[in-house]
């Protein structure tokens, strides 16, 4: 039996570690930062837990999946895909082991009869997924504004109020210290350092 008290469930995944890799999971840090959202509204960052989310995507009547995608378009572009299309491109369109995960968590969830009613993907065109430990190229940064816009506004269009934060330049609600957009990107060592003594946002180094 669901214990879960969402009804709608706003996820990022992806992978911060490895450049626009991470574009969802900043989208989802972003829409918190933005919204204080209805308590049967859950924000999550689903990083790249795969078969793990399974049961927050079965208690969702309403799901919203930010994440990078390769739709073949000019890097930067966003898209905005809905219902069937969602699972279906995200199979023909795999492009880290991710997505293959959160495929299958959609066909566990239909299987048992537990699949949500709406389902919107918004995902971004990425320039660079093979730089590890770097942040997204301004082309997929600067989507993240609208990929939120989009979001909150598909939302509205269902009837959920999502209020804007007082506190929205406050320091990141999710992800916050060394893994928050700014702190990432500051404090990112040089190729030399980080081969000598570690990168310390997330591997300390020695003294």
């Amino acid at each position: 039996m669901n214990t879960l008290s969402h009804d709608v469930l706003v996820l990022g995944i992806g992978n911060l570690l490895w450049a626009d890799e991470g574009f969802g999971v900043r989208c989802v840090e972003a829409f918190d930062s933005a919204f204080d959202a209805p308590d049967n509204v859950l924000v999550m960052d689903g990083g790249t837990q795969g078969l793990y989310l399974l049961p927050y995507v079965e208690a969702a009547k309403k799901l919203v999946v930010f994440d990078a995608i390769d739709f073949g378009f000019q890097p930067g572009t966003l898209k905005q895909l809905e219902g069937r299309d969602v699972p279906a491109f995200m199979g023909a369109k795999k492009m880290s082991l991710h997505q293959t995960g959160f495929q299958e968590v959609l066909a566990a969830a239909q299987l048992v009869g537990r699949y949500p009613d709406e389902l919107v993907l918004i995902g971004c065109q990425p320039v660079e997924l093979e730089d590890y430990g770097g942040s997204l190229r301004d082309e997929v940064k600067a989507q993240v504004g609208p990929a939120v816009r989009l979001a909150s506004d598909w939302l509205c269009a269902r009837g959920i109020e999502l209020r804007p934060r007082a506190d929205r330049d406050a320091e990141a609600r999710l992800n916050a210290g060394s893994l928050s957009l700014d702190a990432y990107e500051t404090g990112r060592p040089s190729e030399v350092e980080a081969c000598r003594v570690g990168d310390d946002r997330f591997f300390k180094g020695r003294d």
